[in-house]
C-alpha cells in the first residue's frame, strides 16, 4: 500500500486528494459539453434557491425550501438544501445543485478527516475558513456558470450563541449578526426577518420567524417553493445549540407551517413588526 494513504501529510482531506487524484475535486473537474461560458449547459442544471438563518439564545436555526428549478422549470419539489456537517454545525446551498451536494459532502469528509487526525474538533472561525478554501477551489467552474454559494451555521461552545457565515463566490467568508439568507429569494426573506427577528427569542420562536420569511419569499420569487399542503413537502428546518444539530421531523416542521397558515389565512401579507 502506497505510504501515501498511511500518512496523508495534511489535516485537509480535499488536500490529500488534490495530490492523489485531483481530477476528482469539484473545482478541477472539467465542463466537456457547452463550451463553457455562463450559459447553455449551466442553464440547464437544477438550482437550489433560498436559504435563512437566525440566531436565538445560544443556537441557530437554518431553514430552506424545498424547489429546485431549471431556468422556468421546477425540476424538483422535494429538494434536500440544508445539510448536517457536525455535531455542531450545518450548511445551506444555494446555485448549481449538483455542485452544492457534492461540496456538502466533500465538507463533511474534510471535517472528519481533520478531528480524526487531530483528535479534536475545528474552531467556528477555523470550520468557516476551511468552508471559505473550497468553494475558491471552485472558481473555476462558478466562471463557466456553476455557482454555489452556502451559508454555514455554528453553534460555539465557547461563546453558548449560534453563528453564522455567507459566502461569496470567491470564497470570501463574512460573519453575519442575527440572521442572513442567501439564494433567489434571499432580497424578500431577509426583509421578512428584518421586522420579525427579536433578540433573545426561545428556538421555536426563531423557527417560526424563519418559516415565515420563507414563505414571503415565495410570494414574490417564482423559484423558491411554498410548503405544499397536499403533497405534505415541508421546508427543511435544522436547529444547533449545545446538544448538538437536530433536524426537525416534517411532523414538527409542519405545526410552524400550520400556524404561518393560520396567521395567512386572516393576513395575507404576515405579521408585522410593531412601531417602537
Amino acid at each position: 500500500m502506497s505510504n501515501l494513504f498511511l500518512d496523508t501529510g495534511s489535516t485537509s482531506f480535499t488536500e490529500f486528494v488534490g495530490s492523489y487524484a485531483p481530477g476528482l475535486l469539484p473545482g478541477r473537474l472539467e465542463m466537456t459539453a457547452g463550451g463553457g461560458g455562463g450559459g447553455g449547459v449551466a442553464d440547464r442544471i437544477p438550482h437550489a434557491t433560498t436559504i435563512v438563518a437566525a440566531t436565538f439564545a445560544g443556537g441557530v436555526v437554518m431553514a430552506g425550501d424545498r424547489r429546485a428549478t431549471a431556468g422556468n422549470y421546477i425540476s424538483q419539489k422535494d429538494m434536500e438544501k440544508v445539510f448536517r456537517t457536525d455535531e455542531y454545525s450545518c450548511m445551506g446551498i444555494a446555485g448549481t445543485a449538483s455542485t452544492g451536494i457534492e461540496l456538502a459532502r466533500l465538507y463533511c469528509v474534510e471535517l472528519e478527516h481533520y478531528e480524526k487526525r487531530e483528535s479534536r474538533t475545528l474552531s467556528v472561525e477555523g470550520k468557516a475558513n476551511r468552508l471559505a478554501t473550497m468553494i475558491r477551489g471552485n472558481l473555476p467552474m462558478a466562471m463557466q456558470g456553476m455557482v454555489v454559494v452556502p451559508l454555514f451555521a455554528a453553534y460555539d461552545e465557547d461563546r453558548d450563541s449560534g453563528r453564522i457565515f455567507s459566502y461569496d463566490v470567491g470564497g470570501g467568508p463574512y460573519e453575519q449578526q442575527r440572521y442572513a439568507s442567501i439564494g433567489s429569494g434571499s432580497l424578500f426573506a431577509r426583509g421578512a426577518l428584518k421586522k420579525l427577528y427579536r433578540d433573545g427569542a426561545t428556538s421555536d420562536e426563531t423557527i417560526l420567524a424563519c418559516v415565515h420569511a420563507l414563505y414571503d419569499a415565495a410570494d414574490d420569487d417564482s423559484a423558491t417553493g411554498g410548503p405544499d399542503v397536499t403533497r405534505k413537502i415541508w421546508p427543511l428546518v435544522a436547529v444547533i445549540d449545545a446538544d448538538g444539530f437536530r433536524r426537525l421531523p416534517d411532523e414538527e416542521v409542519e405545526g410552524f407551517v400550520r400556524q404561518v397558515l393560520d396567521v395567512r389565512m386572516a393576513d395575507p401579507d404576515g405579521p408585522t413588526a410593531p412601531l417602537r
